[in-house]
């Protein structure tokens, strides 16, 4: 019997037949690309790569590839508290699946800039104190991340200091108040404490351009048994040569909150890695990456810390560094 089909009839047979055929073995859904942002206090110098390299490395370990499967947009705020409300609001129109955020002034500028996307922030010693978390067990926002050092440091420089040069009379401690947490008081507080069990007199050196930085230490120049702690701030460590060159030049012992100080000429440092802390935030933009809530991903501490004591230094100064400090040093530098 003969069957009479017309043009769309058999249009309509042959689409759902084709329909019907199973996918192929071989054939690949396409990739989706992911867009993660980052915003450093800092500058885009060697240190910011190392931090970089950190971070991608750690995500490319995590099944993450830059370019296949994912877009990371960088910016840098260069200690600039204005450039990274600006660069912020910049990052969040991008839209993207997740946002890095280094040091406290820049997570507190994500935070004003979105509460919806997900933030990790490296480096911030106070997120509960800064309003970026409501418990490290349990963050409750779209932030979380890793700290850095709690306000006790700034005791423990100035006793570590101390020890080092134990002639030392008086001490400034040393900050951009619109770069560290209670703008300042976050750090001055223990400081002030330790000082008074030192015997040491305290002085507040609050900084907002180079010309104040080299007023502060040119005062401390001017009288003998003076020393200086900085605490981690990003405007520091954009002018870190800058200060090490002007405690050179008038000769006070300082100590600084990362390696990288004290491996460009000063003193000495101790601090968390901090390179570490980076490859450490790649498991959590990771795990955003793949569904999870910051709100779920506790406030994590550090792990490592490193003391590095730069000899040459040492010796420049007149000073003989105690053994006790020497031994417990992650690197001598000689």
């Amino acid at each position: 019997m003969a069957i009479n089909i017309g043009r769309r009839e058999f249009i309509a047979l042959l689409g759902g037949a084709l329909a019907d055929q199973a996918i192929p073995a071989n054939a690949q859904e396409p990739v989706r690309l992911r867009t993660v942002g980052a915003l450093m206090g800092f500058a885009n110098d060697a240190e910011a790569k190392a931090r970089v390299e950190a971070f991608e490395h750690g995500l490319g370990r995590e099944g993450w590839s830059v370019g296949h499967n994912l877009r990371i947009e960088y910016r840098y705020a260069e200690g600039d508290s204005a450039r990274m409300q600006a660069l912020a609001k910049e990052l969040v129109e991008l839209k993207p699946d997740c946002i890095l955020g280094q040091s406290t002034p820049v997570t507190d500028a994500l935070m004003r800039a979105t509460r919806t996307i997900p933030i990790v922030f490296v480096a911030v010693s106070a997120p509960i104190g800064s309003g970026f978390v409501a418990s490290m067990a349990r963050p409750g926002g779209n932030i979380t991340g890793f700290t850095v050092l709690q306000a006790s440091i700034a005791g423990k420089y100035l006793e570590m200091l101390k020890e080092a040069v134990p002639q030392l009379a008086r001490v400034a401690i040393m900050y951009n108040p619109n770069s560290v947490p209670d703008d300042g008081k976050f750090f001055s507080r223990p400081f002030i404490e330790a000082a008074a069990k030192l015997k040491v007199r305290p002085i507040t050196a609050e900084v907002h351009d180079p010309s104040e930085i080299e007023n502060a230490v040119n005062d401390l120049g001017t009288e003998s048994g003076s020393g200086l702690v900085v605490v981690p701030d990003n405007f520091m460590s954009v002018h870190r040569d800058f200060i090490i060159s002007l405690t050179a030049q008038f000769r006070i012992p300082a100590i600084y909150p990362y390696r990288y100080f004290a491996e460009a000429g000063g003193l000495m440092s101790y601090g968390v890695d901090a390179v570490d802390q980076f490859r450490r935030a790649s498991e959590y933009v990771s795990r955003i990456l793949h569904g999870a809530e910051p709100a779920d991903l506790p406030v994590q501490a550090p792990t490592k810390f490193e003391l590095v004591i730069n000899l040459k230094t040492a010796k420049a100064l007149g000073l003989v560094i105690p053994r006790i400090l020497l031994a417990g040093a992650e690197q001598v530098i000689e």
